[in-house]
């Protein structure tokens, strides 16, 4: 594969002329970005608490992140279809709407399956945020600056993992967990800028392919209660709808998913790392707040705090990752971030048990390290596809995203309760720490797999640029 194909410099996009409304429109969706990264994260440093309040284990109580998660990723790959047909404004007022029904059904919760239901019905709505995320750039910013927007919403997102534990801690230090249905409401304020900003972009008005979607929905539902209650029942279900979704994308006239859309190869190995990336830095979010609550025995206020420094530096520097993919170029966004990341990770593995003032310290590695892989494949991918697919190929990008961080939470939950005996790192020296210190072991591994997949597939590539580059120079 040479620069071009991985670059995008020769794809069949349609290079945009940037409007004048659309550095008011990615500022807009930067602060929707805030609110939603804050919905899908503040309530990790409440499930030690949700656990005992309905007497659930942590693997049972994951769900209130896990259904999120799984919701929120058939929803996005959903409105990107959508938004390949209709008005994206009119795709963000439906789904704004529905997000503040499931905030208010999630506030009047008293029991457990109505907590859930609340999270559901907050995710249906609020999955037309990363479609719109990601079809905004691209249909409003020229290549050479699509980086840059990207890694505006990158900083949006770690503005409000910033933030959202320290209001999450704040609220549930006065008033009862449930409250922290309230806070994502603020998103309706943006609802009027959307309406105002936004074109009247429309696509071709082609019929939409329900039951390959309804196809589609099932295999991710199916797989994700496959991997949470570990049914075989499950897994061949999952496995049946799939095959059938495979023969529907090929029968139908108008299918959900165009076939040749995987015969991009720049697109397919992108959306095969973008699901390990994804997998192994949800451990960051889900992770973090058990560990601090197991070994530290902190309260979910504290829990709340340690989080912070983090995601505080990563929002300073989302927009720097943006530039430096614009350029520097995405390999060398990505060899950075798989810096960092090994690093957190050798650091958690070895130290998991240490002070929560170290542990603050590790994640700020992680988090950088963790944007700036998602900005750098998030413009990869959107400078591979063409015009016509953008919504339903970012909105694939965005389903597989999620669905590999909702079932990461599932087999992380699963880890935390069977515990471990022993250390897999002779180094790490704290008693009771064996489980979290194996899950970062096994997590430096898949990430340094992922790294040498990206240089297998195309380190020949980047020594070529180089090659040119210095000869160039001379």
């Amino acid at each position: 594969m040479n620069r071009n194909q991985w670059e995008g410099e020769n794809n069949l996009n349609e290079q945009p002329k940037q409007p004048p409304s659309a550095d008011k429109l990615i500022r807009i969706l930067a602060f929707t970005m805030i609110l939603s990264s804050m919905s899908a994260t503040m309530f990790n440093i409440v499930l030690p608490e949700i656990s005992k309040q309905f007497q659930l284990s942590i693997s049972q109580v994951s769900w209130v992140s896990s259904i999120y998660m799984l919701i929120y990723a058939i929803g996005s790959v959903i409105y990107g279809k959508l938004a390949d047909t209709y008005k994206l404004k009119n795709l963000l007022t439906f789904g704004l709407l529905l997000f503040f029904v499931g905030s208010i059904a999630g506030l009047s919760a008293q029991a457990y399956w109505m907590v859930l239901l609340g999270r559901v019905l907050q995710a249906a709505g609020a999955a037309v945020i990363p479609a719109t995320a990601m079809i905004i750039p691209v249909r409003y910013f020229p290549v050479e600056n699509r980086g840059r927007a990207l890694g505006i919403t990158a900083t949006g997102l770690a503005i409000g993992n910033a933030i959202g534990p320290v209001v999450s801690a704040l609220i549930v230090s006065v008033f009862h967990w449930r409250w922290l249905f309230c806070i994502p409401l603020l998103i309706l304020v943006t609802l009027p800028l959307y309406r105002k900003y936004l074109g009247n972009e429309q696509g071709q008005g082609g019929r939409i392919d329900w039951l390959g979607g309804g196809l589609l929905a099932g295999t991710v539902a199916l797989l994700l209660l496959a991997v949470m209650q570990g049914g075989w029942i499950y897994g061949l279900g999952s496995l049946i709808l799939f095959l059938l979704f495979l023969l529907r994308i090929r029968s139908a006239k108008e299918p959900f998913v165009q076939p040749r859309l995987f015969r991009n190869k720049s697109y397919t190995i992108g959306l095969v790392l973008g699901m390990f990336i994804m997998s192994v830095g949800y451990a960051l979010p889900f992770l973090t707040p058990q560990l601090l609550s197991d070994l530290n025995g902190l309260a979910p206020g504290w829990i709340g705090f340690v989080m912070v420094p983090g995601a505080v530096v990563t929002a300073m520097l989302g927009r720097r990752g943006g530039e430096l993919a614009d350029t520097r170029g995405t390999r060398y966004l990505f060899y950075a971030a798989s810096t960092l990341l090994l690093l957190c990770f050798a650091l958690l593995s070895t130290f998991a048990g240490v002070s929560p003032l170290l542990i603050a310290l590790f994640l700020i590695f992680g988090n950088v390290g963790q944007m700036f892989m998602q900005i750098s494949l998030s413009k990869t991918i959107s400078l591979s596809l063409p015009k016509e697919q953008t919504g339903v190929g970012m909105g694939l990008f965005s389903l597989l995203n999620f669905l590999s961080g909702a079932i990461a939470t599932g087999v992380y939950g699963k880890a935390v309760d069977l515990g471990a005996e022993s250390s897999w790192n002779p180094l790490n020296p704290f008693q009771g720490a064996s489980t979290y210190s194996n899950i970062y072991t096994v997590l430096i591994a898949l990430q340094a797999g992922v790294l040498l997949l990206f240089m297998l597939q195309f380190g020949k590539a980047e020594q070529r640029k180089l090659q040119i580059q210095t000869t160039g120079s001379k």
